[in-house]
Parts: C-alpha cells; sequence; structure tokens
C-alpha cells in the first residue's frame, strides 16, 4: 500500500511544476507556421524575455536545453585558441567550461569548492596576470544548481572594470531567471544564458541567449549557421528566428508563463521566492541541531531561492528520496555532482511553488526522517510554520 497516489509535487530543481494554465495553452492542434498568430506571438515574447532578464539587448531563442546556450553563447563569441577564465563553484560551473575546451578553447579554472562563493580576491589575481589579455571572457554561474551556490554577479563585474580587463562577462541564469533577482544590464553581464524549464514554467525544450552591443561586435570562428545568433535577433523571414521550424507549442506555452510572471509583478515573484526559501531553511535548521542533517551552504547571503542542497549523511540522502516518491508522491533532487551522491539530497523551490506546496513537502520530509530513523531536531514543521506566518 501507498500514498503517492493522487498529483505529484516534483520539487526538484528543473523541471519544475508546470502551470496549468501553461499546460492549457499547449493543448492545441498545431498552427499555421507561415503567417497570422504564430508569428505575432513570437514577436510579442522578444521584450518581455528582455524585461526578465532587465536587459535592453538582444535575445535569441534556441531549441535545446541549457547546454544549448553554452554552446551558443562560447561559439559567437570564442575563436579556437582563445583563452576563458572559468570560476566554478559546483558541477556547472565546471560542465561549462568543459564544453568551451570542447570547442577548441583554452580554459583556466578557479574552483572554489561546492559549498562558497566565488572568492573575489583569486579572481583579482588571475585578471592581474593576464597581463596580455589572453582572457576573452569570463564564465560564472550565478546559481549553479547542484550545489544551491549563488555568486555575485555585479561584484565579478566590479573586479573586472577596476583591473581593466576588457573580457566578456558571461552569466549562467538557468537555475535562478525568474526566481532569484538578477539585473543583466545593471550588474554588468555582457552575455546571459537560461532555460524554460525552470523559474520559467515552461516544460523543457526551449532555451535563450542575451547579449549587449559588446558581445555582439565580437565574432568568433566557433560559429556555425545554427548557433548563429545574429539572424536569430532581426529576422529577414519568421524561420530564421529558429533556423528552421519553430518550437511551436513551446511559443505558446512560454507566452503563457510570461504573462503569469509579469502579471504577479518581478519584484513579487522575488520575494515570494525569497520568502519560500526561508521558511525552507527554517525547518531544515531545527533537523540540523540533531544528526547530520545541513544545508549545503552555510551562509543565506549566498544561497540561492530557487534551490537548496541538503547534506544529510550517507546513504540517508538517496534513502530519504524514495521514501518520500514512493510512500508519498514527493519527488526530490538527486545529489548531484557531489560525493558521495547518496549523502544529499535537493530541494527545487522554484516557478509554480506557493506556501501549501512547500508546507506539504516539508511535513512529508519530516515523516521520510521519522520512518527510516535518520536522526534529525524536533519541532521542525512548527519553526516552517512560524516563519510562514511571519512572511505571509
Amino acid at each position: 500500500m501507498s500514498l503517492s497516489q493522487g498529483r505529484e509535487y516534483l520539487a526538484i530543481p528543473g523541471p519544475s511544476v508546470i502551470p496549468d494554465r501553461v499546460l492549457q495553452a499547449m493543448h492545441r492542434a498545431s498552427p499555421n507556421i507561415y503567417e497570422g498568430e504564430l508569428h505575432d506571438l513570437t514577436d510579442s515574447l522578444i521584450p518581455d524575455l528582455k524585461k526578465i532578464a532587465m536587459t535592453k539587448g538582444d535575445v535569441a531563442i534556441y531549441i535545446g536545453n541549457g547546454h544549448a546556450a553554452w554552446e551558443a553563447a562560447l561559439s559567437n563569441t570564442l575563436s579556437r585558441g582563445d583563452k576563458v577564465l572559468v570560476l566554478a563553484t559546483g558541477l556547472f560551473g565546471v560542465g561549462w567550461g568543459e564544453m568551451a575546451s570542447g570547442l577548441g578553447v583554452e580554459i583556466e579554472v578557479l574552483d572554489f569548492g561546492q559549498s562558497s562563493p566565488v572568492d573575489l580576491a583569486r579572481v583579482a589575481d588571475a585578471l592581474k596576470a593576464d597581463t596580455a589579455h589572453a582572457i576573452k571572457a569570463v564564465l560564472a554561474v550565478f546559481v549553479d544548481t547542484s550545489t544551491g551556490v549563488k555568486n555575485d554577479i555585479a561584484a565579478i563585474r566590479q573586479v573586472m572594470d577596476a583591473e581593466k580587463h576588457p573580457a566578456l562577462l558571461m552569466a549562467d541564469c538557468i537555475a535562478s531567471l525568474g526566481c532569484d533577482r538578477f539585473e543583466m544590464d545593471n550588474w554588468g553581464a555582457d552575455v546571459t544564458v537560461s532555460g524554460c524549464q525552470k523559474g520559467l514554467m515552461t516544460p523543457a525544450g526551449m532555451s535563450f541567449v542575451w547579449f549587449n552591443d559588446k558581445a555582439a561586435k565580437v565574432r568568433g570562428d566557433c560559429v556555425t549557421p545554427y548557433w548563429d545568433w545574429a539572424p536569430r535577433t532581426d529576422p529577414e523571414v519568421y524561420f530564421r528566428y529558429f533556423c528552421g521550424t519553430a518550437p511551436t507549442h513551446h511559443l505558446y506555452g512560454l507566452r503563457a508563463a510570461l504573462d503569469m510572471i509579469l502579471a504577479e509583478g518581478l519584484d513579487a515573484v522575488f520575494d515570494r521566492h525569497r520568502k519560500l526559501a526561508e521558511i525552507i531553511w527554517s525547518a531544515i535548521n531545527v533537523w540540523a541541531e540533531k544528526g547530520q542533517i545541513a544545508i549545503n551552504v552555510a551562509d543565506p547571503a549566498h544561497r540561492s531561492h530557487a534551490v537548496t542542497s541538503i547534506f544529510a549523511g550517507s546513504p540517508n540522502g538517496d534513502a530519504l528520496r524514495h521514501w518520500c516518491q514512493h510512500n508519498c508522491g514527493l519527488t526530490l533532487g538527486i545529489g548531484l555532482g557531489r560525493e558521495p551522491a547518496d549523502a544529499y539530497f535537493r530541494i527545487g523551490h522554484m516557478g509554480h511553488v506557493n506556501a501549501q506546496m512547500v508546507m506539504g513537502a516539508l511535513g512529508t520530509i519530516d515523516a521520510g526522517l521519522k520512518a527510516l530513523d535518520i536522526p534529525h531536531g524536533a519541532h521542525a514543521l512548527s519553526a516552517a510554520a512560524d516563519a510562514l506566518a511571519q512572511r505571509a
């Protein structure tokens, strides 16, 4: 017997919960791809995508996941033999660098571990040592999905400016766009990448690259006709938006998702994510009073409001995930990129999530800790309820 029947809660850090409104917008016959409504809808997405990233720059839409956006950003701006500085605070920072290496780009990796943010002093030292300005881009992940570490993009730009270094600053916002506040232009990012399946609440399959005039003027020899962002931002014909057939149904879903975000208001969206994250952390802090449980990132200032990585000890992380899923219908994220992987689990609290969903997830996890006899502090749910009452 299982209590998991009914609507499941996918509390992983992407793909996130898809709103019914988005699903309903996608549940339709294929549209006319040659003229009319689909063209108008696509045109309407561009200014709103810029609003979400807070930029006046251009945006290109790609049919693909976040890795597709990584490659698009790299191939449009870099040439084989160029060098990039990779700031790694988890699996995805490392992965973006490995993709650059696969394109024939030299990489210098500054690894800051999996629980701490970028050390700005080390970045300054690396840029200072690059007297020939061989480094053409700095790759920084705003929020690494595997660790939940949030980095200060604006501060990285300030370091680059202080060193008078001309490199592009590229920011990966795949895990965090529409959840953690991000201001592309004000913070000085030249290129930003993201996907549709997390804070943007649309089924996985599209990614986006925003870029400013500085990035547009750099033309690397890694670019190919498919990845070229220039025709996608000023297409002579509609098909050039996507270098072929449009992702028709995803576009309808994205339109509905953006409408929901803009109707709520970006500031309200960011505030909701912050408060829900703090409610979750209040429960984990109580669980951590006994046993091994701990939030991966000690300083709340460096934690994402979209995903929280939790250490529970081996094999407790995996055991808890399996118990929650198969007994209660709650799916938690795996310990991605961690060693040992079965010691960690992650809670995704991004996109279409509210307080009762978070409280239900915390209650299920608390029950799992009891059922599996995993040592933990008592009264975590009471702490979460108090935190909710204060923030509601």
